[in-house]
């Protein structure tokens, strides 16, 4: 009677192994040089290479433990507005009248608490809901009066500076000290509070567009609205909701720079042009500005971009108008670049075409890795 021997298994050997990490590794590569938001992280380790070794010429270091904690509570405030800003723009729509929603939301924050420990939730519940009014005003206005998101959050903007204007002359004290130890300057760890908020509304914000319809949706409806509403979107809820989402970002920046000032302040959100810098950011990002494509993940990119333009710029004494000269000749060339990069992508399509691939043409309704 013969016994038969089990097979060994076998394992591949050290070559092997070593060549499928290098094949994992060329997959990565190539899909990070292919997507816009990789290529935006590839830039940002550029410019911080590149900004590095032009401070360190002069003496200084860019990349200490307190200019890093500086560039990243530098990018709180910018990050925030800026991720809502971010949902608007997918969606093929814009919002003006972000930095004024700051100012006024500081100034309801030091009103409602009124120096009260005891008052913070409330003024944290205030903060919100005026944020989310005015951007259910802003959806409404754009949705079902049928009017330009630019003319119609211009015109929310001038609104709000009139209400401001009218009623407080100053700086508005009143912040509870609470807030201020707590969201303004406290830490765990080596990380401000603040940074971790940074990150949970990207992270919230993320979610929002990678895994639940409405981010699916919002896609769709800016890659074209008219098709959306044919595939049965409702292409007005989804713009709203859009809209009350950015508001709601752009009334947490006010309150966390109330937490900062220890005061509301009716120019606080327009003195940090943050409704200019917070496009900037997502166009930096590689967001598209006709709607469609984008990333929240590219938009934090191009924060810490401009971020880190901040405090090379600091750290070389460079003058206001040679910043603001900077970074405007670095915005329009990653627009170039990404609307060169974008039309050899309709024109190698057009020159396959659906006979060429093999497959029929499809509505694209994402754009998360665009």
């Amino acid at each position: 009677m013969t016994t038969s021997t089990p097979p060994v298994a076998q394992h591949p050997g050290p070559a092997a192994q070593g060549g499928s990490q290098r094949s994992a590794a060329s997959r990565f590569w190539r899909a990070l040089t292919k997507t816009t938001t990789g290529q935006v992280y590839l830039a940002l380790i550029a410019i911080l290479v590149i900004c590095w070794a032009v401070v360190a010429i002069k003496g200084s270091n860019l990349l200490t433990i307190d200019s890093i904690t500086d560039m990243l509570i530098r990018s709180v405030a910018l990050g925030i507005v800026a991720a809502g800003q971010t949902l608007v723009i997918i969606g093929m729509s814009l919002d003006l009248s972000v930095a004024w929603v700051i100012s006024l939301t500081s100034i309801v924050a030091a009103v409602v608490m009124d120096g009260s420990n005891g008052n913070i939730v409330p003024g944290i519940l205030a903060v919100l809901a005026v944020g989310a009014a005015i951007g259910l005003a802003n959806g409404l206005i754009i949705t079902k009066l049928r009017v330009n998101p630019f003319i119609a959050t211009l015109g929310v903007a001038l609104i709000i500076q009139s209400i401001i204007e009218s009623n407080w002359d100053g700086v508005v004290e009143g912040v509870a000290k609470g807030l201020e130890n707590s969201l303004g300057y406290s830490e765990i760890g080596p990380l401000p509070i603040a940074v971790l908020l940074l990150a949970a509304v990207y992270l919230a914000v993320w979610f929002l567009l990678r895994y639940t319809r409405f981010g699916h949706q919002l896609y769709a409806v800016g890659g074209s609205e008219e098709v959306s509403k044919l595939s049965g979107v409702r292409t007005h809820r989804v713009l709203i909701t859009a809209h009350v989402i950015c508001a709601v970002c752009a009334a947490i920046t006010g309150l966390y720079l109330a937490s900062r000032l220890g005061a509301g302040s009716p120019l606080v959100g327009t003195d940090g042009g943050y409704d200019l810098e917070s496009i900037a950011a997502v166009v930096l990002g590689g967001t598209y500005l006709l709607g469609g494509r984008g990333s929240v993940l590219g938009t934090l990119a191009g924060v810490f971009i401009l971020a880190i333009l901040d405090s090379t710029f600091n750290a070389l004494e460079v003058n206001a108008f040679a910043k603001d000269v900077a970074r405007g000749v670095i915005i329009i060339v990653a627009v170039a670049a990404y609307s060169f990069r974008a039309k050899g992508r309709r024109v190698r399509k057009i020159g396959a075409g659906p006979a060429a691939t093999g497959n029929a043409p499809q509505t694209q309704t994402q754009g998360a890795n665009a």
